[in-house]
Formats: structure tokens, sequence, C-alpha cells
């Protein structure tokens, strides 16, 4: 029987898992190619042999998504898999009708085949959104963890930007793992705050070689999910964060509806700042779609050190990266904290934009007046580095997971916004954990 032509599309996170856990070692079918999209730099590459098994030699090449179509023709394609997250529903089936019209199945793989089983006890932390605090909720999870005498090993959802086969199974325990690895600011936002916890975390792109290696060293793992996804491995606890700021989005995403339908447990974030009727809204669609679910009403209010330097000054307000481009939010904690403390304008970095952050503004023209995290390369850190140092405002506003001046060289005065998860009332994850967790 001919092997069946697939194409997988993906953004270097779950076509990977997808590719190693379902056909990399399967005869019946044939993986022509990847395509590539949200992150800069991945497309015309190849995932290499040496990841990709017997059956591609050659490696397996990347293409640029826009080549879809094209390649369905040119290769006649019989299946076309859909491997990333945090899209609109109807973008999803776009997709389905673009391939379907062309002459190609359409899948969208589920937890039965791409779920590995770990022999420890695993949590995953998950969200209905890119930004809806996840990884508050993930630090929360491990301190707790931590204070009940478990040795926790969290494990991050793929953030593979380089080579492949260096970035195969990474461990983060230290600082000076980050410089090892080459992290780019995105990296470095969601394994620092591990390390500073005294946490170890692994990444990689084997995700199978990487649990087994995780397994070793842990009583509990976390799955620190990303991008909204769903967990790589199969939970035995399910946390999923949802976002009153964006409601409706729980049920009208991808893969988020999965998440906040399959969770055990459903943290509505922010309530500290959204308005009733988004938090009612999520409230009820938790109602109606996964009842079972225990809800945790959470706060993640704001520190801002130095934050009456503020007061009156025109403000360069710079946020999580992917929060303001697929995460499509409005604003963050860098505004709240501009708002807070009485910033008297905010400042729009468009105008002094350079290289590949002008290009950002380009894809994403919603992002508006305030400043993208850029970092996936050095190239581009580079960029970010000279739009913020061009601009003339009198203070810079760093609303990012991590301190931006310790990996590049901002030269205006700036303050720095953290945030914490806070439980409202009961039930407390410390609780639930306790009760979960032997």
């Amino acid at each position: 029987m001919a092997k069946r032509k697939v194409l997988i599309l993906g953004a270097a996170g779950r076509d990977f898992h997808n590719f190693n856990v379902f056909f990399r070692d399967n005869d019946a079918y044939e993986v022509v190619a990847f395509t590539a999209t949200q992150i800069p730099g991945i497309d015309d590459k190849k995932y290499p042999a040496e990841l990709a098994g017997k059956l591609y030699p050659q490696g397996i090449p990347i293409y640029p998504e826009e080549k879809m179509v094209e390649l369905i023709k040119e290769h006649d394609i019989d299946v076309v898999v859909f491997a990333y997250s945090d899209k609109k529903h109807i973008d999803v089936m776009h997709k389905s009708s673009i391939a379907n019209a062309a002459g190609a199945d359409f899948w969208l793989m589920g937890g039965k085949t791409t779920m590995l089983k770990s022999s420890k006890p695993v949590i995953s932390i998950c969200a209905t959104r890119t930004g809806c605090g996840k990884s508050q909720t993930t630090r929360r999870v491990v301190k707790t963890l931590q204070a009940m005498g478990k040795k926790v090993v969290s494990i991050r959802h793929p953030m593979p930007y380089g080579d492949l086969v260096k970035q195969k199974v990474q461990r983060f325990a230290s600082i000076d793992d980050l410089k090892k690895h080459d992290c780019t600011i995105e990296e470095m936002e969601e394994y620092e705050p591990h390390i500073a916890m005294g946490s170890v975390i692994y990444a990689g792109v084997d995700y199978e070689a990487i649990l087994r290696e995780a397994e070793k060293e842990a009583d509990v793992i976390i799955w620190d999910g990303g991008n909204n996804d769903f967990p790589f491995y199969q939970p035995d606890l399910s946390i999923v964060v949802a976002d009153p700021h964006r409601p409706g989005a729980e049920v009208s995403y991808y893969p988020g509806e999965a998440n906040m339908r399959m969770a055990d447990v459903i943290v509505i974030n922010k309530i500290d700042t959204a308005d009733l009727e988004g938090i009612e809204e999520v409230r009820e669609n938790i109602r109606l779609h996964n009842p079972n679910a225990i809800v945790v009403d959470g706060a993640s209010p704001i520190f801002v050190e130095n934050g009456h330097d503020i007061a009156g000054k025109r403000v360069l307000v710079i946020e999580d990266g992917p929060t303001l481009t697929h995460g499509e939010m409005q604003y963050g904690a860098g505004v709240i904290a501009a708002m807070k403390y009485g910033a008297a304008e905010l400042v729009d970095p468009r105008e002094f934009a350079v290289g590949s952050i002008q290009e950002t503004y380009e894809a994403y023209p919603e992002i508006g007046i305030l400043l993208p995290a850029m970092g996936y390369g050095e190239k581009q850190m580079k960029d970010l580095e000279k739009t913020i140092n061009k601009s003339d405002a009198e203070m810079v506003i760093i609303g990012t997971p991590i301190d931006l001046r310790r990996v590049i060289d901002i030269k205006l005065p700036a303050v720095r916004v953290q945030y914490e998860l806070q439980e409202i009332g009961e039930p407390t994850l410390a609780e639930i954990l306790k009760k979960r967790i032997k």
C-alpha cells in the first residue's frame, strides 16, 4: 500500500512533536515537508536528519506557510496536519478549506496520538490564550510543591529557534545555562524565573527524550505550557488559566477551548483589573462546557520598583512580545503600571522602530503604541535595543517577565514591573495540590 504523503503546518513547536511521536518511524506515511509561521527565521531551513530518524536520511525541508497550496499540488499531498496554536476557530477552518480545496485531508491531532505517559506525576499548566497569566500560575504551583518537600522539575513548551540538533534536550539550572544555550529573550523570560526559584527546567525538540531525563531527578513534573497549546504529556492534574480581559476567547480559539474543556482546575486570572461582565462571561462558559472543573479566582497584582518615578513622565512601555503579537492583547502589566503611577503620556515607538521591530508592527498593526519585547535572535535583540534608545521617552517601563536591562543596553532611565498570582478566596491552588499530590 502506498505511503500517504503528509505536510505539517507548524511554528517550531507542536509540529516537530507530532512528527516525533507519530510520524517519525511510521512506514505508513511520508512527511514531505513542514511549513512555518508566527516565528521569524525558522522557514527555509530543515528538520535535521539527526532528529528525523531512519526514514529521512536527508532531513525534512521547512517552507513558509504561504507555499502550502503549491506544496500540496507539487507533491500530491494526501494529508495536511495543522500543528500550531493560538488561532481563532475561523482561521483554522480557513486553513482546512484551503487544504480541502487543493485535494488534501486536514487533520487536528489530539491527545491520544500525541500525549506521552510519564512514570512520575504530571501537573500541566496551560491557558486559553497567550498572555492569560500562565507563567505566574506555574510559579505559584512550583513554590507550593517545593514547600510540600517535592523535587519539582518543569518542562517548557518548545521554543527551538536555533540549532535543532544542539537543542534536542536542554536543561536549565543556572543563569550560565541560559548563556550556554544562546537563549533568546522569549526563552529567558520562561526559563529564568524557574532558575530563580531553585527549580530545574527542561526544553528542546525531542520531548520523549526530555521527559525520560526529567524523570530521573523529579518527584513531580510540571508541564509549563505555551502559546495556549495543550500538553505533550498526559497530565494527572490539568490546570488551565483563563483571561476575563478577553471573554469568549475560551470558546473561540484553538486549542484554547480544548484546554478549557479538559481542565480539572480553571484559574480565572486578573479579576482585580477585569470588568464584571467579562468575569461573568468566562464563568458562564466554564459552567456550560466544563461544569465539573474546580474554579479558582485569581489576581495578578503588579509590583514596580521606584514606581513613583513614573509620575508625570512620557514613558515608553515594553510588553511581552508574544502576548501582544499572536496573543492579541491590547495592553499588559506595563500599561497598568503607567496608569497606576500617573504617567503623563505613552510614547509611540513605531516612529523609532528599526529592522525586524518595524516588520513586527507591519505584521501586527493592532499592537499600536506599545513596544513588543521581540528577541528571537541576536539581530532582533539589537533591533529592539536600537528602537528603545532612539525614542524620545523620558522613562522606559519594562513589563516583561525578565529584566531586559540584563540582556540589552537600555540607555534611558527604566523601571521594571513584576507580577505574581494571588488567589482570591477559596479554593486555593495549595489546597487543591495537597489533596491531589501525595
